[in-house]
């Protein structure tokens, strides 16, 4: 089982590249929807982690894949901007949300 990112941003892809995590960098809705829709045909995800920004563009269909999916796992993480955090908070949330250290 595998890890896979959707990101908003080259840096935050970068980052999660560097502990493992294959990813790409998305940016219009429709081709958000077409990746998702591929990874959820992918049996081997088993988390999907995708940025706060991303997950604007289509907040109604990420719920209603956390409430009626058991896997993929979907995470939002925040993006390389934040959202009021310290400059290190994608590394603690994905340390504390799913065990990776990338630290």
């Amino acid at each position: 089982m595998r890890m896979y990112l959707l990101s908003d941003n080259v840096d935050t892809l970068m980052g999660m590249r560097m502990s493992g995590i294959d990813g790409v960098v998305l940016h219009r809705e429709q081709e958000l929807r077409e990746k998702l829709n591929a990874l959820l045909d992918e049996d081997d995800i088993a988390v999907i982690l995708i940025t706060s920004t991303l997950v604007n563009l289509i907040r109604d269909t990420i719920y209603d894949l956390k409430l009626n999916r058991k896997q993929p796992l979907i995470i939002e993480i925040p993006d390389r901007h934040g959202n009021g955090r310290t400059k290190d908070s994608i590394t603690k949330y994905v340390k504390d949300a799913i065990g990776v250290d990338m630290g």
